[in-house]
């Protein structure tokens, strides 16, 4: 049976695209690249040795925008986003520092619609890729701690005079260390921390500042049950740029925490877990609710 649940360094797909600045385009500081919230039961657990395919389906719907003081700014703001992301694990049995080595890939397809005052569009196809070709992973008997750095290759479609985009168009480096304790009454804490950097967008000459985010679950297992509450805390570091110049007054930096239910359910080489989280607290970012469905297979 599968019994421990890999770690999440999930997928990304890009969901957020462009709102009216100020300068007259898109800004890029509304969304990062990873899909916040991703990540849930067990997240510091990278399963065994062996192959494992995963399968993330999330859906997004916000209906404002909010500014640096988390004021609702953009009249009529409706945004969704709808993917599905493919990911192949493989954990290899060579061990590196104590800790087992494995790879993983994730390709996103992305559906963005996006509504602002002067209008609206709609954009489907494959969005910014994720590989990581160093993931190591350790365990006890009651904790797990995994590592590594999740690549965001910028393969999604993207126009600067686009509305809808679902590439990002520049490269993202994430660092990553998640750890999970699983106590012998099946108790479990769970946490996937992140910090990412971000290159230069060449076509707006826009970067994008650095972000501190992490996953987080406390939750129950009781047979092959898993019940918990969870979401996620988001707090942009440094200052969005555009041109070596500071964006705005507060450099456009995006906060946001969310909350909700969880379940999970294992049988045999399987897991299912369903989720919803809504957002507080946002500022710079858009404001909503996400809904989640993952799918776990082991080979």
């Amino acid at each position: 049976m599968f019994k421990s649940v890999f770690i999440v360094l999930l997928s990304s797909f890009i969901f957020l695209l462009g709102v009216l600045a100020h300068t007259g385009h898109t800004t890029e500081g509304g969304g990062g690249a990873y899909p916040n919230g991703a990540e849930d039961f067990m997240s510091g657990a990278v399963p065994p040795p062996g192959t494992y395919f995963l399968n993330y389906l999330t859906y997004y719907t916000a209906d404002r925008f909010n500014d640096g003081s988390g004021k609702s700014v953009i009249p009529d703001f409706d945004l969704k986003v709808t993917a599905n992301v493919f990911r192949l694990l493989h954990v290899t049995k060579t061990k590196i520092l104590d800790g087992y080595w494995g790879v993983h890939i994730f390709i996103p397809i992305v559906n963005v619609d996006v509504s602002l005052p002067f209008g609206s569009q709609s954009k489907t196809g494959i969005g910014d890729i994720i590989i990581d070709p160093f993931i190591l992973s350790w365990h006890t008997k009651n904790w797990h701690f995994a590592t590594g750095i999740d690549i965001f290759i910028p393969t999604g479609s993207y126009d600067k005079n686009r509305l809808a985009n679902i590439g990002r168009n520049y490269w993202t480096f994430e660092t990553i260390f998640a750890f999970s304790y699983l106590s012998d009454n099946g108790l479990d804490l769970s946490a996937k921390f992140m910090y990412d950097i971000n290159t230069k967008n060449k076509d707006t000459d826009y970067r994008s500042g650095q972000e501190f985010h992490f996953d987080y679950t406390i939750g129950k297992k009781f047979a092959n049950w898993g019940v918990g509450i969870g979401g996620y805390y988001y707090k942009q570091i440094t200052s969005d740029k555009q041109g070596g110049i500071k964006v705005g007054s507060d450099g456009n930096k995006g906060q946001a925490f969310a909350l909700g239910p969880q379940l999970k359910y294992d049988h045999k080489n399987m897991s299912f877990i369903i989720k919803y989280q809504k957002e507080m607290e946002v500022k710079n970012r858009p404001e909503g609710d996400k809904f989640w469905f993952k799918f776990v297979y082991a080979f």
